[in-house]
């Protein structure tokens, strides 16, 4: 008998989105969390406005429930809502209320529901990279009334803003995003029926290069996806039975705007005084040649400013310049409000340093200039306004992003105030899933430095970093997003960054290095073709499938990417039994039977970036053995596609892969053990940190060698001062390999070391995101490389499970499972940490004081924890708030203290 009473479910998602509107899939999924309170989900009916009803379906199910419904068509609208019966802590079960319903609207599914045409600037003469203006596009239309409900839905070679009567459409920057655009090209849908007036509206759209076709990356290549901006638009307006559509073609005009140039790279400059701002001056755009066949609907969620920064201080140099430092390095823009007098013409240079005079220093991220040997580009990164005198006028340069703290605002003699000038940072609009702190200040400044770093990164996709290069390069997002998916729903937005992997992905089974790309033929250097193929680089399209697996449950993303793992796996198994090193054939002319496993030919980043390593030389490394740690790779994706064969039912495939990863693993440890069991390199001396960190990570060696490895690593650690030695591929696995095999305290003296290589220079330097370098900031001040590259920050995952103690159990995807076991060390005295789940909220807190750990731990419906504590037996416990504790090693347990499972304090 169910009764209704408690709350109702809660965090509805379509997609895994919050908002689902324009999406262009016919077949969405519904998630939503169980209400809080409850022990496990029973049943659930789900109701649409559309008349789709489950009825009752005695289910635990509440992850991705596929649609079942009316077969959706294009600009279809309805709203679903979920209600649910529950086990209650008393064992009977209790029905839920209704939630509150979500919105869901479909935008044009098909190419044939686009009666807009592709339209642009008719340019006859087009300006160099960096240079080139701004158009608007526009065109008037006259209505009787207001439309019942008005939808517009837009999209751009190149980056948009649309404005109705002058109005801004919608809250999203950057507009249509960051995509593969050969393949892909994201539709925006607004809904902008509140925009309308009966009589005369205008519409108008500001175009610039953008992604499309303006300077990008290291190299500063242009035109990457064509030679001309485009803009594309569909104005639908329903009133009862009618609809009214205008869109793009012909009879729109063009005219230029105040932008006298944009660039993503370069910066944006602007002419308030411009006349052509009022769109005078106006010709007949031209039609232009677009595909409707790759448009889609939101897979991720928006880009937008999520947040604005107040400046730190503002201080007056003596050249006359005015030093804004935000007190964070960001990703973004600045909005200005004093513009001085008119014809005032103010400059913005932004950088992430300063120099010897306090003013902005930029060249530390001046890209090499690979057309002209030992010359470097600009950094870019400059913005300019020229006032037209109004009082209201207000800067805000959203055709272009940049990666920064300090602004240096230069030709301005009025003294700006803290009103005068914000930081706008701007993001994927991601939701916060993940906490940490604990009783050290210094890691609490580490978190957060590591938040910020990845957050600048996350716009549009995945990016290494925003100042120099702006791209999605493939390994730092899989060494990475174990650690944002704790922190950050970053489901969509590894799914929208997935497609682009998977279109870009050559004949061969090679991933590209950088996803979105237009494919290696358009690079202005050769490394950006000859490098992809890297392992650790390619590896990603199998490791970041798996994690948001994990994270999320999702066997959908496993699937859509199978084929596309099958494909990268192929490439590195043909590559390995048809190639030998030519150092390995000259030495030996007849292969060894293992050697068919090895993968030790083609081009290799390597472990990149070793502290006290040799300079990265791209062109030596086309012909270098780099086989001990491709071949790790090589055993790793295998391992991994094998349990990915299995959760999705591939029985026979999992065997098989099982079996290639068995014999990639005994090939590896033919070649890369010594008889001691220890690890050698590959010239057959002794191993380095980051090699045997991959024996002990990636299980390569057998558990017999366990100890002899981690007993060398540890060796390798002293040699070094107790300092690090690992670089980019290796530094994640570091304090885990550590921490498992029995050296917990070394992890620990390695996370609190305070010299040179270490996490916490970064923090007692004043860092505010992470470094590319771990030398970001010399002793002496200096800058080297970008100071704000995440991937370092991938500690942040020893915090969470190890330091707070909270991760999956083996075999768990969801949150279902989990393992509570706090290993504190350095002297910490508390921590916590939590994770919104597809569960719902998992909460741990622990303390010591005098000798005695007391955790508690909250768990959310359908969760079952194994508490290990020391000096007892493991507890298991489900949803509710339960209490323990026990003598830390070394102490005495007061009396009355207990930590076996009868003696926990539990609620519901």
């Amino acid at each position: 008998m169910s009764e209704i009473a408690g709350p109702a479910a809660a965090r509805l998602r379509t997609n895994q989105l919050a908002e689902a509107f324009g999406i262009t899939g016919t077949a969405p999924r519904f998630s939503w969390t169980p209400p809080q309170g409850t022990v496990r989900q029973a049943a659930y009916q789900l109701t649409a406005s559309n008349g789709w009803d489950t009825g009752r379906v005695a289910s635990d199910a509440h992850r991705l429930v596929p649609y079942d419904g009316p077969v959706l068509r294009s600009r279809d609208r309805f709203e679903w809502k979920v209600r649910t019966w529950n086990v209650a802590p008393d064992g009977t079960e209790v029905l839920s209320g209704w939630a509150e319903p979500m919105s869901v609207e479909l935008g044009l599914l098909h190419p044939g529901d686009w009666l807009a045409q592709w339209i642009g600037p008719d340019e006859h003469v087009v300006p160099a990279p960096g240079q080139r203006p701004g158009y608007a596009l526009h065109r008037e239309f006259a209505l009787a009334a207001v439309p019942d409900s008005a939808r517009a839905y837009a999209t751009a070679h190149g980056i948009y803003e649309l404005f109705i009567n002058g109005r801004r459409v919608g809250d999203q920057q950057l507009t249509p995003g960051s995509t593969s655009y050969h393949s892909t090209l994201q539709v925006q849908a607004f809904d902008i029926t509140r925009l309308l007036r009966p009589g005369s509206n205008t519409v108008r759209a500001v175009l610039t290069d953008g992604w499309f076709r303006g300077s990008f990356g290291f190299t500063r290549d242009a035109d990457m996806y064509g030679t001309q901006t485009a803009f594309l638009a569909q104005l639908e307006l329903e009133s009862a039975e009618t609809r009214t559509v205008i869109g793009t073609d012909g009879s729109w005009l063009v005219s230029g705007t105040e932008i006298v140039s944009a660039d993503l790279m370069e910066g944006q400059r602007v002419d308030l005084r411009s006349a052509a701002a009022e769109g005078t001056e106006a010709r007949p755009a031209a039609l232009r040649e677009g595909s409707y066949a790759t448009l889609s609907g939101p897979v991720a969620p928006p880009t937008r400013i999520v947040e604005e920064l107040v400046p730190a201080s503002i201080t007056r140099l003596g050249n006359g310049h005015q030093m804004v430092d935000l007190g964070q390095n960001i990703n973004g823009w600045v909005r200005l409000s004093r513009l001085g007098a008119r014809g005032t013409e103010v400059t913005l240079v932004h950088g992430e340093t300063l120099d010897v005079d306090g003013d902005v220093s930029q060249d530390h991220l001046r890209p090499i200039d690979f057309t002209k040997p030992g010359q470097f580009l600009a950094a870019g990164q400059v913005d300019s306004v020229v006032s037209a005198g109004a009082p209201e006028g207000v800067f805000e340069p959203r055709h272009t992003v940049h990666g920064f703290r300090y602004v240096s605002v230069r030709g301005l003699a009025e003294t700006l105030g803290p009103a005068d000038i914000s930081g706008c940072m701007v993001q994927t609009d991601l939701e916060r899933l993940g906490t940490f702190s604990c009783s050290d200040g210094r890691l609490n400044k580490l978190h957060g430095i590591v938040e910020w770093s990845f957050r600048d990164n996350a716009c549009e996709v995945p990016t290494d970093c925003p100042q120099r290069e702006k791209a999605g390069w493939t390994g730092d997002w899989q060494l990475f997003v174990p650690t944002a998916a704790y922190l950050f729903d970053v489901a969509g937005f590894s799914r929208k960054w997935l497609n682009d992997v998977r279109a870009d992905q050559w004949d061969n089974g090679v991933v590209a290095n950088i996803s979105p790309s237009p494919g290696p033929a358009v690079t202005g250097a050769e490394f950006m073709a000859f490098t992809n193929g890297s392992s650790g680089w390619g590896d990603a399209v199998v490791m970041v499938p798996w994690e948001i697996y994990l994270a999320t449950g999702d066997t959908g993303i496993l699937e859509e990417n199978w084929d596309a793992m099958n494909r990268w796996l192929g490439f590195v198994r043909s590559t390995a039994e048809g190639n030998r090193h030519p150092a390995r054939a000259a030495a030996e002319p007849a292969p060894a039977p293992h050697e068919q496993y090895l993968w030790d030919t083609g081009f290799h980043f390597g472990e990149w970036m070793e502290p006290g390593g040799p300079a990265p030389d791209l062109f030596a490394a086309r012909s270098m053995d780099n086989g001990i740690v491709a071949t790790a790779y090589y055993r790793h994706s295998a391992a991994l596609m094998a349990g990915i064969a299995a959760v999705l039912g591939r029985d026979a495939e999992a065997r098989e892969l099982g079996e290639l990863s068995g014999n990639v693993r005994r090939a590896w440890q033919q070649e890369y053990l010594l008889p001691d069991g220890t690890v050698r390199d590959k010239t057959g001396e002794g191993g380095t940190q980051a090699n045997c960190v991959r024996a002990l990570a990636f299980d390569l060696v057998p558990e017999t060698a366990r100890t002899a490895v981690t007993g060398q690593l540890a060796t390798l650690v002293r040699e070094a001062g107790t300092h690090l030695g690992t670089g980019f591929l290796a530094t994640p696995y570091l304090l885990p390999a550590l921490a498992d095999n029995g050296r917990l305290d070394l992890a620990y003296e390695l996370l609190m070391q305070d010299s040179e290589p270490s996490w916490l220079v970064m923090v007692d330097r004043g860092a505010t995101t992470v470094w590319e370098d771990w030398n970001g900031i010399g002793a002496d001040g200096s800058p080297k490389g970008s100071l704000n590259h995440y991937s370092k920050g991938a500690v942040a995952s020893f915090l969470h499970r190890y330091t707070a103690g909270l991760r999956q159990s083996p075999g768990s995807a969801g949150w279902e499972r989990i393992i509570i076991e706090p290993r504190p060390g350095a002297g910490l005295t508390s921590a916590s940490t939590s994770h919104r789940g597809p569960q719902g909220l998992i909460n741990i807190e622990w303390a010591i004081d005098d000798g005695v750990l007391a955790l508690t731990a909250a768990l959310p419906s359908g969760t079952t924890a194994e508490v290990r504590l020391p000096g007892g037996p493991a507890a298991v416990v489900g949803p509710g708030t339960h209490s323990f504790t026990a003598a830390m090693p070394g102490s005495a347990m007061p009396a009355g203290a207990h930590t076996h499972p009868d003696y926990a304090g539990s609620t519901p």
